[in-house]
């Protein structure tokens, strides 16, 4: 039975199909009822809800407003009908070409995909917010209405009293008019010199506004970074013919650096050196051996002498009321007796004014002194190397030589030394390089030696 209703369902379902008898007085078909939806969820209300009137409606505005300009209902019966007056006359005369001859044919239309492009729209464009936005809007609306009270109360704000106050330009000097390029009497055009001259006799304020001012350099930058010249001539004695006493005296000068040199090495072996006191005896080897075989005769001593010490803290007394009253009566004549004598001091001193003065002038010689002794060691210290990194400068050695290694002529003369170590170690010493020492080859991989064929059979 159930296949049978089943199949009629279906056919009547057909297209086409016309159905006799109305689906509520079918005998024979069960009626179709209408799907029950749930509308209050949000998935079921576009589908199963009918919104082509609302749609059509919508459409209809927007067409008035792309056509029109607005709804229909909102404009004017002048803005809707016109006034149909006939044709205009054509005029009488018509223009005629510039080459004197009449051209036939339909008059320029634009092309048909200028029109596509055209645009027929009667909606405005929508409004940029962005576009009148204003950074920092709030703030510069509380600036100008603060401006607006202080001019009310008859108060001129900084900057316009400085735009005030500022010197006026100098009008009165006239441009000078340009000559040609090709006049050969013109005279030379300096473009350095002019735009010296225009800085200097601009307007500060206007320098100072543009960015156009020169930064003012530290006086700092104009310091030397030491006293000493680049190139330092040496001592007479240095010659290849010197004189005899100069010769000495330069002789005396490097043998006071050795000597300088041998003291330093001296103080450090002297500091690394042994202590003898630190030495091992044999009397320290007796007292270390036999360390712990006499304690029990110093804890026995021990023993009997705390013994003592807690017998003398339980003998303690208590001190009676005459005893307290006779220490606070003391206490009271002892703060007496001191501020008795801080008055005497002070009355005293009344009769020390001229030693008191004679001391405060030696305080300030002395004061005047060490500013004196400071600044002249500062003075030294700038012909000094400084430390600029974490290694000393070390002073080259003086190219001396001995009484017998003189030579008589400039063709005899060896030459010592190298210009570019002397260079190199001048820079250091007037700190304008920090003191380097040459970088340490480190061969990753060992040297792996072969013998040749060839050696291998001469060998």
């Amino acid at each position: 039975m159930a296949p049978s209703r089943r199949t009629k369902r279906v056919v009547a379902s057909q297209p086409g199909f016309l159905n006799l008898k109305s689906s509520s007085g079918a005998a024979g078909l069960p009626s179709i009822r209408r799907k029950r939806v749930n509308k209050n969820k949000k998935k079921n209300w576009n589908k199963h809800s009918d919104i082509n009137d609302v749609t059509e409606f919508l459409e209809d505005v927007r067409h008035q407003e792309r056509t029109i300009g607005g709804l229909l209902s909102e404009k004017s019966d002048d803005n809707l009908f016109f006034l149909d007056v006939g044709q205009p006359k054509k005029a009488e005369q018509k223009a005629e070409p510039v080459d004197g001859k009449k051209r036939k044919g339909k008059a320029v239309r634009p092309l048909r995909i200028d029109l596509i492009l055209q645009h027929d729209s009667l909606v405005p464009p929508p409004k940029d917010v962005l576009a009148y936005q204003q950074p920092n809007a709030k703030k510069l609306r509380r600036i100008a209405q603060k401006a607006e009270q202080l001019a009310a109360k008859g108060v001129v704000p900084r900057r316009q009293k400085q735009l005030l106050n500022r010197r006026p330009a100098d009008r009165t000097a006239k441009k000078a008019v340009t000559e040609a390029n090709n006049n050969p009497d013109r005279e030379y055009y300096d473009i350095w010199g002019q735009e010296c001259e225009s800085k200097d006799t601009a307007d500060p304020w206007y320098l100072q506004q543009t960015g156009k001012k020169r930064v003012k350099r530290p006086e700092k930058l104009n310091e030397k970074p030491s006293v000493l010249p680049a190139v330092e001539v040496i001592a007479p004695g240095g010659s290849y013919n010197p004189d005899f006493f100069s010769h000495q005296a330069l002789l005396q000068e490097a043998h006071e650096v050795e000597v300088k040199k041998q003291k330093e090495e001296d103080k450090i072996e002297r500091q690394l050196a042994v202590n003898k006191e630190h030495i091992a005896t044999e009397e320290t080897i007796l007292r270390e051996q036999v360390e712990g075989l006499v304690e029990e005769e110093t804890e026995e001593a021990n023993e009997e002498e705390e013994g003592v010490a807690v017998g003398a803290i339980t003998v303690a007394e208590k001190k009676t009321e005459r005893q307290r009253k006779k220490e606070r009566a003391y206490k009271v004549k002892e703060q007496l007796r001191q501020a008795n004598r801080y008055q005497n001091d002070k009355r005293q001193q009344l009769f020390q004014l001229r030693s008191i003065k004679t001391s405060i002038k030696q305080e300030e010689q002395e004061t005047k002194d060490k500013q004196k002794q400071r600044k002249a060691k500062q003075e030294a210290q700038k012909a000094q190397p400084r430390r600029l990194g974490k290694l000393k400068f070390k002073a080259q050695d003086m190219e001396v030589q001995l009484s017998d290694e003189l030579a008589g002529s400039l063709r005899q003369l060896k030459p010592e030394g190298s210009v570019l170590k002397d260079r190199f170690k001048s820079l250091q010493k007037r700190n304008l390089i920090e003191p380097r020492e040459r970088a340490k080859f480190k061969r990753r991989l060992k040297l792996k030696y072969v013998e040749k064929r060839a050696f291998r059979e001469i060998t």
